[in-house]
């Protein structure tokens, strides 16, 4: 009987696709950052226009942080994702995210307002909330009707970090259960939830005595759509 020559070489498939994701994720930013400069150096002139570049724009920055999210979730499961909890201004990561999908928003005609005190700091891993943030607006430009809100509080001894659209809100089996991944057999709407497992993940990292930082969906807010937190301790 033929053998597995996979086997016999000892090919760890799980370190192949992770491999692959990481070239895709790079070529998905090169082709990001290309799609920018154009819309940057012909920005369209009529609203049909505009809708095209919003939508290509859109699909790849889901795609792109979809990817992200797909390789940090496999180093979290190989225990080599490393965490950096950090002082930083909290109004640092905020302009940071929201300069990355100036494009998005601007493309999209997304208007966006930031609440929060320049001189708010906090510990936190820069690099893993700038992808959840970055994630949640991505996903904001694509179901707000024009309005994007972000807030930075402080909640029963936690950061919270909102983001509130003017949209429809969430659904309500999202509400009750935020973060759970939808698998294969059970996916019924085109979304297994990735992004806010992810998110979930992430916040879970983030802990200080007995507390462990979480996430939240709520509809209504400021904007009256729905609102994505993220708390912090």
């Amino acid at each position: 009987m033929a053998q597995n020559n996979d086997s016999e070489q000892g090919i760890d498939f799980s370190l192949v696709i992770a491999s692959s994701v990481h070239d895709m994720k790079n070529s998905v930013g090169m082709l990001l950052a290309s799609l920018e400069s154009v819309i940057a150096g012909s920005p369209p002139d009529n609203p049909e226009m505009a809708k095209h570049f919003s939508t290509l724009h859109y699909e790849a920055s889901r795609i792109n942080g979809e990817l992200i999210e797909l390789l940090t979730i496999y180093r979290m499961s190989q225990d080599f994702l490393p965490i950096r909890i950090d002082g930083h201004f909290v109004v640092d990561i905020l302009e940071e995210q929201i300069a990355r999908n100036h494009v998005l928003m601007q493309t999209g005609g997304v208007s966006f307002e930031m609440d929060c005190d320049p001189n708010m700091s906090w510990y936190f891993d820069h690099d893993l909330v700038g992808s959840v943030i970055h994630n949640v607006i991505v996903n904001c430009v694509r179901y707000t009707k024009n309005r994007i809100a972000i807030c930075a509080e402080m909640e029963n001894d936690y950061l919270k970090l909102s983001i509130a659209d003017n949209g429809e809100g969430y659904p309500n089996e999202m509400l009750v259960n935020p973060g759970h991944f939808v698998e294969a057999t059970e996916i019924n709407s085109g979304s297994t939830n990735l992004g806010l497992y992810f998110a979930e993940k992430i916040a879970a990292y983030h802990k200080q005595d007995n507390r462990v930082g979480y996430i939240k969906l709520s509809n209504g807010g400021p904007l009256g759509g729905g609102v994505f937190s993220i708390f912090l301790p």
